[in-house]
């Protein structure tokens, strides 16, 4: 039985650890070609020489998603290695405590702490989106997926940048699933909740057994159950969907 990503090729950003990580090894298990970028190579390289062993194909980029000139050379590493490329994962992305802002509420956030956040949770996935499409267009078609958030559907106190920024992310999908539909190629974004990553770790200390209290199944996710709902966005059977965003969250925002 063939996967549901047989004959593709994708693009994954921030795939060294994570949902990026475990994405690119369901795509690959799923029968995708996958390139796998990271800001350092050879992190890439280590979620790559897994897919590898296990016998699929992959190769490791590296570059700087808010660089412009990085991200069209790892669109046009991936089409140079794999002929074109058909689903694209704009997953890389910080929040809060990497730029020092734990705990801050709006009026206590520095200037440059916004813009930084900002930049790589917002511009780095319209600088993708933009390569990505500009290829599509030629090829005549292709998904694209991003990492919004629940974060991006609703407010989080002491989150501003964040909370802005996939606010934004959701709006670029709608937008370009609007403009690009009558081009065969669909962009979709992908909401998690709490899911147990190293981005999260702070969140989790900080608030202890009070967090599980707003999750209804009472645990955190995993990002392997990301993974499923960014695989089954970029394949045929999800044909008909664009413009969704999709939050994986345990019912945290159903409360």
């Amino acid at each position: 039985m063939t996967g549901m990503l047989a004959g593709k090729t994708a693009l994954i950003t921030g795939g060294w650890r994570g949902i990026g990580r475990a994405t690119a090894l369901l795509f690959a298990a799923e029968g995708a070609k996958v390139a796998v970028a990271d800001l350092s190579e050879d992190n890439a390289a280590e979620t790559v020489a897994e897919i590898n062993r296990a016998g699929g194909q992959a190769i490791s980029l590296g570059g700087d998603v808010t660089d412009a000139a990085a991200v069209a050379a790892m669109v046009a590493a991936t089409v140079a290695a794999f002929g074109r490329l058909d689903c694209a994962f704009n997953n890389a992305g910080i929040s809060g405590y990497q730029v020092g802002m734990v705990s801050k509420r709006i009026h206590e956030w520095e200037e440059g702490a916004f813009d930084r956040l900002v930049e790589i949770d917002l511009k780095s996935v319209w600088l993708c989106m933009r390569a990505e499409l500009r290829q599509m267009l030629a090829q005549g078609g292709g998904t694209i997926v991003n990492t919004a958030s629940i974060a991006g559907l609703i407010g989080l106190r002491t989150s501003g940048a964040y909370v802005a920024s996939k606010h934004g992310v959701i709006g670029l999908t709608k937008t370009a699933a609007l403009e690009y539909a009558e081009d065969n190629i669909r962009v979709n974004a992908v909401c998690p909740g709490y899911i147990t990553t190293d981005m999260t770790k702070t969140t989790v200390e900080r608030l202890g057994d009070r967090l599980m209290d707003l999750v209804p199944t009472k645990r955190m996710g995993v990002p392997q159950e990301i993974a499923e709902m960014v695989c089954w966005l970029c394949s045929e059977r999800a044909s008909f969907v664009t413009g969704a965003a999709y939050n994986v969250d345990g019912g945290y925002i159903a409360n």
